[in-house]
């Protein structure tokens, strides 16, 4: 019988680097930091035991920990490059905080610090849903998206349109009715959960069965003004 998770991380990642908008993860957003959002969320949480925020960055570091998360070790530089991905930054953090503390949580959750939308019963239902399947390697927050890839095109070698997507059964999917077409959904960016040994001994983010957690609520990822100035004005009319 598998182990029901019980000891669940929150990790935020949290550079200092950033070109979009300067600064970004700890600019206000209606007078608190954005990367206070985040924590606040999991903080929140009912089933959230730790939050932690890796971070290269001093200044970034002092106001998580303001807020209540934790800051335990700092990452290394090389980790906080503008290509970095995720998975070496998780796997430094999941190893320190083996080899340092003896700790190893069941899941790890993933809230990025440019999502200032979140609800806690929302994380928590998600964080429900992968406790349900313990055959499941991950879980990722899904959207349904307004195009469909099916109708998407790239421009070939030769300067002509190439569909993007084959469609088995269908030569030219992009001349049928949406409704016809697969379902199809977006990945969003408002959570991510994933088993440590997915990533310690697999070396993967997400594996290969990654449960759906469809979003039906508004959410907004930070990642240009527009829409960190969006974000801001959804905040200032429902304050939490």
């Amino acid at each position: 019988m598998s182990k029901i998770p019980t000891e669940i991380l929150c990790l935020i990642l949290a550079r200092g680097g950033s070109k979009g908008i300067p600064r970004k993860n700890i600019r206000l957003l209606a007078g608190k930091p954005l990367i206070a959002y985040s924590i606040e969320c999991a903080k929140q949480s009912e089933l959230i035991r730790r939050v932690i925020v890796s971070t290269e960055d001093e200044e970034i570091a002092r106001i998580a920990e303001q807020y209540g998360a934790e800051v335990p070790f700092r990452r290394p530089k090389e980790l906080a490059e503008d290509l970095t991905p995720d998975l070496p930054v998780f796997e430094h953090a999941l190893r320190w905080l083996e080899e340092k503390e003896g700790y190893r949580p069941d899941l790890v959750v993933d809230l990025r610090p440019t999502g200032p939308l979140r609800k806690a019963s929302t994380v928590d239902q998600a964080i429900r849903l992968l406790m349900e399947h313990p055959e499941a390697d991950s879980l990722r927050s899904v959207i349904w998206p307004s195009q469909t890839p099916y109708k998407m095109w790239r421009v070939n070698p030769e300067g002509y349109l190439e569909k993007l997507l084959t469609l088995e059964g269908l030569t030219e999917p992009y001349n049928m009715p949406r409704q016809i077409l697969p379902e199809i959904f977006w990945q969003n960016g408002y959570i991510d959960i994933v088993r440590p040994k997915i990533i310690l001994e697999e070396n993967l983010m997400s594996g290969k069965k990654i449960l759906p957690f469809i979003i039906k609520e508004d959410y907004i990822e930070i990642d240009y003004e527009e829409s960190f100035l969006k974000a801001e004005k959804i905040v200032q009319r429902h304050p939490a």
